[in-house]
């Protein structure tokens, strides 16, 4: 398998799990027994999927030496730095955690849905 069709497909795992993510940390923000410990491990490994799917994409235009569609790769650097905004605001606001963490996952499941359509 390419590098291009695992990006390509992995694309929709990431998708898939920082919707997930964004769900059930909003599901949280309002229903107490959904605040497991459980959720912020499924959090990481949504957030670490995005870290993940960029590299695929790296790999994938050094391995090409073809330039990419600038705004796909743009959308994949601003998920990146999501990422990093959403890690640097976890402590400042501890009591709306829940609701941080699923707006933004919900956003960057957007991100990555006009991604993966400007692709």
């Amino acid at each position: 398998m390419s590098v291009a069709t695992l990006h390509a497909n992995f694309a929709w795992v990431v998708i898939g799990v920082n919707a997930a993510a964004g769900l059930w940390a909003l599901g949280a923000h309002w229903w107490a027994p959904l605040r497991v410990r459980g959720l912020w491990w499924f959090v990481i490994a949504a957030e670490a999927s995005i870290f993940i799917q960029v590299a695929l994409g790296v790999a994938n235009l050094a391995g090409n030496r073809a330039p990419g569609d600038d705004f796909h790769i743009f959308y994949g650097f601003v998920a990146l730095v999501t990422v990093g905004i959403l890690y640097g605001y976890r402590n400042q606001v501890r009591a709306w955690a829940y609701l941080l963490y699923g707006l933004g996952g919900l956003f960057l499941m957007g991100l990555c849905i006009r991604a993966l359509l400007l692709a």
